[in-house]
């Protein structure tokens, strides 16, 4: 099995995200290591997190708490936050924080001169 760092139960769930739904743990960028989540990884390390480019959004890097399976970045991403395997139901709050894990496409502005 997976270890998830900052982990308080068997679904991932961590001291500062334990809701029901809070059952996904991230693997970062910098140390290759699962946490709950970012504040879990700023207690444990002494490094600064790296986010995962877009290029690297086909990694393994996020552990569904129910059914164990890592699912790609853009699998999570793109799953309307439920487990494609399980159908478990994911935090959608998890989207205020996606910026602190995943590069943020770039928006572009057209602007018409009218």
């Amino acid at each position: 099995m997976i270890q998830v760092k900052g982990a308080i139960d068997a679904n991932t769930r961590c001291r500062h995200y334990h809701s029901e739904v809070d059952v996904i743990a991230i693997k970062f960028k910098c140390c290759g290591t699962y946490y709950g989540c970012y504040y879990c990884h700023e207690e444990a390390e002494d490094h600064e997190p790296m986010v995962w480019p877009i290029a690297e959004w086909g990694t393994k890097a996020i552990l569904c708490g129910n059914c164990h399976t890592e699912l790609t970045i853009h699998e999570y991403l793109s799953c309307n936050y439920e487990c494609p395997i399980c159908r478990t139901s994911f935090n959608p709050g998890c989207k205020n924080h996606d910026h602190l894990y995943f590069e943020q496409e770039k928006v572009t502005a057209v602007v018409s001169k009218g």
